[in-house]
């Protein structure tokens, strides 16, 4: 009696059914998409994942281009649940915006995700303030998450 997994993300085994969470985050059918973005990564990009990366602000752990369900984040802190978006000319469009909007909606109430979004012009100009606001947030949500789950 082998276990087999249907499409669905239920298991068989002989005659008993157990149904599995399915996954939603870096599902493998997008793994190649996440990897060639990664590859091909803008110039403002590669500039802040420089400045993030390897626990450099306040020891939090980045990822690239990681994917919730449909959609693909620039980068995402999983402890905290801060995603940063780096917006080029595209999203400057009535259909970027709003295709924005109903994206971060939907990761907000589903997921509890908090966004942050910048031009990609900031990474430059704006670098010192950039990172400010990214450290306020990490602070935010850290002190919500230790005053809400302590026991005290």
């Amino acid at each position: 009696n082998r276990t087999m997994e249907n499409y669905l993300g239920k298991a068989v085994k002989g005659s008993r059914m157990v149904v599995r969470k399915q996954r939603t985050h870096n599902i493998p059918e997008q793994k190649e998409l996440r990897r060639i973005l990664r590859t091909n990564s803008t110039s403002a990009e590669a500039t802040l994942w420089g400045l993030i990366n390897k626990r450099q602000l306040l020891d939090t752990r980045w990822r690239r281009q990681f994917s919730i369900g449909q959609y693909i984040l620039d980068f995402y802190c999983p402890e905290l649940k801060i995603a940063i978006e780096l917006d080029g000319s595209h999203h400057f469009t009535a259909n970027g915006n709003e295709r924005d909007f109903i994206r971060d909606r939907f990761l907000t109430e589903q997921e509890g995700i908090v966004f942050l979004r910048f031009e990609n012009k900031a990474v430059w100009n704006n670098t010192p303030e950039l990172i400010q606001t990214i450290i306020d947030t990490i602070t935010d949500r850290r002190n919500k998450i230790y005053c809400c789950n302590s026991n005290d």
